[in-house]
């Protein structure tokens, strides 16, 4: 049994907390099993976005497992949110987390799926 979105991204936003890195949460979905995005602003003009991992992958039912979304390259802010707006389309229960690091960590290792 997976985490609840609610509790996952609570946790997570501590972790970042925790290393004095600035994140918020900009949209709030289902707390029960909301997918969760994580925008990682690195303060330069790019930002790279982490997405849920395809269903299927070993562990995905009880781990959350991520990609790096939109063909792995990092993007401007404006195709970002171009994305995050059709992801929302198709699901209105979706978590946006944003973080700002320059150094473009994202505290998904050992859950990042490589492509």
């Amino acid at each position: 049994m997976r985490l609840r979105s609610e509790i996952w991204v609570s946790a997570y936003l501590r972790r970042c907390q925790a290393q004095a890195v600035p994140v918020v949460i900009v949209r709030r979905g289902d707390s029960e099993a909301g997918a969760i995005f994580i925008s990682i602003d690195r303060l330069d003009g790019t930002v790279c976005l982490y997405g849920p991992a395809p269903a299927g992958l070993e562990g995905s039912d009880t781990d959350r497992r991520w990609v790096r979304c939109l063909d792995g390259k990092a993007a401007t802010p404006q195709e970002v949110s171009i994305y995050l707006a059709r992801q929302i389309e198709f699901d209105p229960d979706l978590w946006i987390i944003e973080v700002e690091d320059r150094a473009g960590r994202h505290f998904l290792d050992g859950d990042l799926v490589r492509a």
